[in-house]
């Protein structure tokens, strides 16, 4: 259930923003060179990250212009233009003050924001930024300009280039998972056309910040993994040098990542200095049994019946779901447009719940998707998150029309209950690292 996405207008350009958590501080997320909204959610690390930062703000991401979702002009943006889509976005978003969150070259128009705008930014944090990233006489750190010019030319030739993702580019580091790899390979080629990542890497490539920095007089923090293969680690302690006040974190690690298992730690880290208190590491994590059921067809659906009678469909289905839930001891978490996410604290109840969601569904004409899987989540502020919530809303996805899917854990949790599973196969699930077994409730 993706949240929607809107367009600010910067200039003559369309820029793609999504905003989620409910938090009572904005954070505005300056992506780095590449990026795609709705793909950020595919993969489980990533979207851990986004629900862990909207779990204590209200967040604010976009496409900059040329990537994404957002229009891509023939011409690579300056860091000017860059800085204007910043500005256009929080106005579209209604967010008068927020703190700004600058991710590898998305830090450069962070700091340029900051800079320039001190009274809209209420603290800058950077992740893996330098403030250059070709290295010159005074600035040992970056490529070599043979080094820039030999990569621009690999792009040129070969886009999405592994060499590019392990190392300079994303920097996923020499162990990345394969399986992490292959997505990323598939996100590149839909951030990025071939000329546009030319176009930007050669933008990025003249870009030099060091003149700016000491201009910025916002709470700042800035952090780095040590074997960053982007950023180096030096290069970031002399970039918090050059920002009066800056706070400065290294962090272990070989990736240019955030997302690299130890996330939570960092982003309790960003908590307390966007906040002023820490509250992440302190949630609640406890077994649950997540449902999620939608409605397949519904866009067809819809169109057939019309906007007055599909919202009144949907209305009554709700009242439904509102009282199988409460008969069998569910909580409603979350519903988007025909979808609905409520959790157990037991798969045999949450079982019986989806077919009575699928019974009511069909005397109202309308064939329900369910999926149902029983793991460990982290309950945080009346969210719920977690690795498990994804492999249930992957194992709906992969249900047929008026079907009830589980997974192989919630079957083997099941037994004895009396309820009857047909053996589904092994299924690779859309952005998950292992195939799950899956049955289907009979």
């Amino acid at each position: 259930m993706l949240p929607e996405t809107q367009y600010a207008r910067s200039g003559d350009v369309n820029v793609a923003y999504q905003v989620t958590g409910r938090g009572d501080v904005d954070l505005v997320w300056a992506p780095g060179t590449i990026s795609h909204l709705d793909l950020d959610w595919e993969w489980p690390s990533k979207a851990r990250v986004i629900e862990g930062l909207g779990a204590f703000c209200r967040l604010i991401r976009f496409d900059k212009r040329g990537t994404g979702l957002s229009d891509r002009p023939t011409t690579a943006a300056t860091l000017e233009e860059r800085t204007d889509d910043i500005r256009a976005v929080m106005d579209a978003a209604e967010s008068e003050r927020a703190a700004l969150f600058g991710l590898s070259e998305g830090g450069s128009m962070a700091c340029f924001f900051a800079a320039t705008y001190p009274e809209r930014v209420s603290g800058l944090v950077l992740w893996g930024v330098q403030a250059r990233w070709v290295a010159t006489d005074d600035y040992p750190w970056g490529l070599s300009s043979v080094e820039g010019a030999s990569m621009i030319d690999e792009l040129k030739r070969n886009w999405p280039s592994l060499d590019y993702l392990l190392g300079p580019g994303a920097g996923l580091g020499k162990d990345a998972d394969p399986a992490l790899i292959d997505w990323v390979l598939r996100y590149a080629r839909a951030a990025a056309s071939p000329a546009a990542i030319v176009a930007l890497e050669e933008m990025n490539a003249r870009i030099d910040i060091r003149g700016i920095l000491p201009s910025i007089r916002v709470p700042t923090l800035v952090m780095n993994r040590i074997g960053d293969p982007v950023a180096h680690i030096d290069a970031a302690r002399d970039l918090a040098a050059r920002i009066a006040g800056a706070r400065f974190v290294e962090w272990p690690g070989e990736t240019h990542s955030l997302a690299a298992g130890d996330e939570e730690r960092i982003l309790a880290e960003i908590e307390e200095f966007v906040t002023g208190g820490r509250s992440r590491v302190a949630s609640e994590r406890v077994l649950a049994t997540i449902l999620f059921a939608d409605v397949a067809g519904s866009t067809e659906r819809a169109a057939r019946l019309g906007d007055g009678a599909w919202r009144d469909l949907l209305e009554r289905y709700y009242r439904a779901a509102e009282r199988e839930l409460a008969t069998y001891g569910g909580t409603e978490i979350d519903r988007a447009g025909d979808g609905l996410f409520a959790l157990f604290d037991g798969p045999t109840r949450a079982i019986r719940c989806a077919l009575a969601l699928r019974a009511a569904g069909v005397g109202l004409g309308l064939p329900l998707r369910c999926g149902v899987h029983t793991g460990e989540v982290e309950r945080d502020h009346g969210s719920v998150r977690g690795i498990a919530v994804h492999v249930a809303a992957r194992v709906a996805a992969a249900a047929g029309p008026s079907e009830v899917l589980v997974s192989g854990t919630v079957c083997d949790l099941s037994a004895g209950s009396g309820i009857s599973f047909e053996d589904r196969g092994e299924h690779a699930l859309k952005g998950l690292e292992r195939p799950y077994r899956l049955f289907s409730v009979q």
